[in-house]
């Protein structure tokens, strides 16, 4: 500590490293944020298919940003809980459901910006057509929810194989 009670910072690449240390270990260990990671992942790849202003562009990407960022701070703050009170108390236990509440409301909310980005039917005629006219976008289109279901069980089950769960 400095004179003051005031903190020393680090530069700004050892910060960095740290965030990214905290992203990775929660993409790890948190399937949440993996099926988040997930559907950000599709929205992106099939927001190309949509005309969206640079105004919608940017309400999807805060929006994603927004439920990314509710998860970590979800993760964050039971994590906390959990080093606090090791074992079940019953107002940790609702400290932790508001958090995952908060993590609700971004994620309905987001939701609620899809669906008004998005709701197009007439194109899911064309998107469907796109894939079906070179059978391989198909293929790999399947694949791709393959690997992305593996992404998001696989890790859990390797975390519970350590614990002994």
């Amino acid at each position: 500590l400095r004179p003051h009670g005031r903190r020393m910072s680090f530069p700004f690449h050892k910060s960095l490293r740290c965030a990214a240390r905290g992203l990775f270990s929660c993409l790890w260990r948190e399937r949440n944020l993996r099926i988040h990671t997930v559907a950000a992942g599709y929205v992106l790849f099939f927001s190309a298919f949509f005309d969206l202003s640079r105004a919608g562009r940017a309400v999807l990407l805060l929006t994603i940003g927004l439920v990314m960022a509710a998860e970590l701070f979800n993760t964050a703050l039971e994590r906390l809980c959990d080093f606090v009170s090791p074992g079940y108390e019953k107002r940790i236990g609702l400290v932790k459901d508001i958090a995952a509440g908060g993590v609700l409301c971004c994620a309905l909310a987001a939701v609620g910006v899809g669906e008004c980005l998005f709701w197009q039917p007439e194109r899911f005629g064309e998107i469907l057509s796109w894939f079906v006219a070179v059978p391989v976008r198909l293929v790999l289109f399947v694949c791709s929810l393959a690997a992305a279901a593996c992404y998001i069980v696989l890790p859990c089950r390797r975390d519970r194989k350590k614990r002994g769960d």
